[in-house]
């Protein structure tokens, strides 16, 4: 199967500083999370939550492509993109 991502629910993951979703694959959920120096502008190293729930609101396809692009590669039980994952 592929990987979905029917729901567009996101949250700002404080412990992890990331923005935390979910891709379905099938009837399986796979948590993915993408860091906030993955979402921040060049020269901004300072993200509030808002600003990271909103950069990943802009970049919400090309991320789920990355996330597709990692799953592909190796199967875990969750994923952390980083910033030299969207190079």
């Amino acid at each position: 199967m592929t990987l979905e991502f029917p729901n567009p629910s996101r949250s700002f993951d404080e412990v992890r500083n990331a923005v935390r979703f979910i891709g379905h694959d099938g009837m399986f959920e796979v948590p993915f999370f993408v860091e906030t120096s993955a979402l921040a502008k060049p020269g901004k190293t300072q993200l509030s939550e808002a600003d990271c729930l909103t950069a990943f609101d802009t970049a919400r396809s090309s991320i789920h492509d990355v996330a597709r692009e990692a799953y592909s590669h190796r199967r875990q039980t969750s994923y952390t993109l980083t910033a030299a994952d969207f190079r």
